[in-house]
């Protein structure tokens, strides 16, 4: 069994006690970092969120089917006190535990159900070569803050992006990088969409800029449309990494768009470098 799909396993198993992001981590035989880039590759949600959602969603059914004692509810949920639950749930669904005891029903709400490991399909990929940069890679470019929820805004910035492309001083080649960076336990990501440089110096302002320090790597091809990504990703985060003997690194990982790329059509393949500890 996979980590992601341990973790699910884990989660469903244990979600009425308090749990952590190591605990699910160390149970599937894996880092922290790796879990969340596995768990979110197959399922679009971070661990802890999930687990989050699924502890409130059975709370809002037990509150719908009349649970006389929100407290009761709110403890059996993991949480120490009504006001930590009601904020909680408020978040998650946009109503309190009032609202939806009285209503009598979760159908005006979004629950978060167990996922469906029917939907998970496997893809088998050719095996990566690895690669060992000497010198930090200097990379500018235009940074966006990403949820799960919001990932799919990522097309728009390269839309952003791409009149800079050739434009920016001291551009280094004509590849382009999507870089993830700066992950936390609820999935949200940094995501850099630029271009190799030789210095930082003169900038546009409006750019970011982010060094990426010397490595190891395994490169992976995807050469399906770019829309298929995730499919590449999960197999990688979930099935190759932890058959492999390697451990993940906590660094950033990118994609290299080179030549054969057309962002007109989605087409001509993406390098995906995954940054390995050992």
């Amino acid at each position: 069994m996979t980590p992601a799909r341990k973790a699910i396993w884990y989660v469903e198993s244990h979600f009425a006690a308090p749990i952590t992001l190591e605990d699910v981590a160390a149970n599937c035989g894996v880092s922290p970092y790796h879990l969340t880039r596995a768990f979110a590759s197959l399922t679009g949600w971070p661990v802890m969120r999930y687990a989050r959602g699924r502890r409130l969603t059975e709370a809002a059914r037990a509150l719908a089917d009349g649970a006389p004692n929100i407290l009761n509810v709110a403890l059996d949920a993991g949480y120490a006190s009504h006001e930590a639950f009601t904020r909680a749930f408020r978040d998650q669904f946009g109503r309190t535990p009032e609202e939806v005891r009285t209503q009598g029903h979760v159908v005006n709400i979004t629950l978060m159900e167990p996922f469906n490991m029917r939907y998970a399909t496997a893809k088998t990929l050719e095996a990566p070569r690895i690669e060992t940069t000497t010198k930090p890679l200097l990379i500018v470019g235009l940074s966006q803050r990403y949820t799960c929820e919001t990932a799919m805004g990522m097309p728009a910035q390269w839309q952003r992006f791409h009149p800079y492309i050739g434009h920016v001083g001291g551009q280094v080649g004509t590849a382009a990088y999507g870089i993830v960076c700066n992950g936390d336990d609820d999935g949200d990501v940094d995501y850099v969409c630029g271009v190799e440089v030789s210095g930082f110096s003169d900038q546009p302002g409006e750019l970011a800029r982010l060094r990426l320090p010397a490595g190891r790597y395994a490169v992976f091809r995807h050469d399906d449309h770019i829309a298929t990504i995730r499919s590449t990703f999960t197999a990688i985060w979930d099935t190759w990494l932890p058959q492999s003997g390697h451990k993940a690194a906590d660094a950033p990982f990118f994609e290299r768009y080179g030549e054969t790329f057309s962002p007109d059509t989605g087409l001509g393949g993406v390098d995906l470098w995954i940054p390995i500890a050992d």
